[in-house]
């Protein structure tokens, strides 16, 4: 009865755990999406209400893009999703998939439909804005700031995993989190890995990796202020 309590108890754990990061994923990502579009619009002198209308936009298409995305990293690494994070990727992002499935059949490993349900998250957002603008703009330049939204995405994404991922080596380096976010996280660190070696025993490839995603992500925020100017 002992082994069981502490069996269940154990399980609940890491479902609690995986339930927190998978959060604190979500809410770093969102922080750094909306924080940057708040600095973009400011400086533009946009007025306050198309801000505020920016930033639900934005949040609401990086939470389902986002979802989209991860349900496509998690399928590429054969992650299982009967964890708290899957059911919240399956309840966030199965409206826009499973439709997109019957004519976007998986290439392999590649989930085309999650992969096309987070352009299309970032497309109505960028629509939605240029309606806002009265039609300001070519629609070929509306395609385009999607694109690059969809790559801006995976930037803030990427560079959330890659935090919490730094910050679990150090504080629970075995816990059921770490192994979720270092499966998650591996494709990314391991060419960098090759190249930069430990330093006095340091890993530092998730440094070298925020940097790289950092630069990336103000090249394209350069390009998209470009295109919307």
């Amino acid at each position: 009865m002992r082994a069981g309590s502490r069996h269940e108890g154990w399980k609940l754990k890491s479902k609690k755990e995986i339930e927190s990061v998978g959060w604190a994923v979500f809410t770093l990502a969102i922080y750094f999406k909306g924080s940057q579009r708040y600095h973009d619009t400011s400086s533009g002198g946009v007025h306050l209400f198309t801000q505020i209308i920016s930033l639900l936009l934005d949040v609401a298409a990086g939470l389902v893009g986002g979802a989209c995305l991860l349900r496509l990293i998690m399928q590429w690494q054969r992650i299982p999703f009967n964890n708290p994070i899957g059911r919240f990727i399956f309840a966030v992002s199965d409206w826009l998939v499973l439709p997109l499935r019957r004519w976007l059949p998986a290439a392999g490993r590649l989930d085309t439909s999650s992969l096309a349900g987070a352009w299309l998250a970032k497309l109505a957002q960028f629509v939605a804005l240029w309606l806002l603008s009265s039609g300001h703009g070519t629609l070929l330049a509306v395609l385009l700031l999607s694109v690059m939204g969809l790559a801006q995405l995976v930037i803030s994404g990427l560079s959330a995993l890659i935090l919490i991922y730094a910050v679990l080596s150090w504080v629970q380096p075995g816990s059921m989190n770490m192994v979720l976010i270092e499966r998650l996280c591996q494709p990314w660190l391991a060419p960098i890995r090759r190249v930069v070696p430990l330093i006095g025993g340091v890993d530092l490839s998730s440094l070298v990796l925020l940097l790289l995603l950092q630069i990336a992500g103000m090249v394209l925020g350069a390009l998209q202020m470009g295109l919307m100017h």
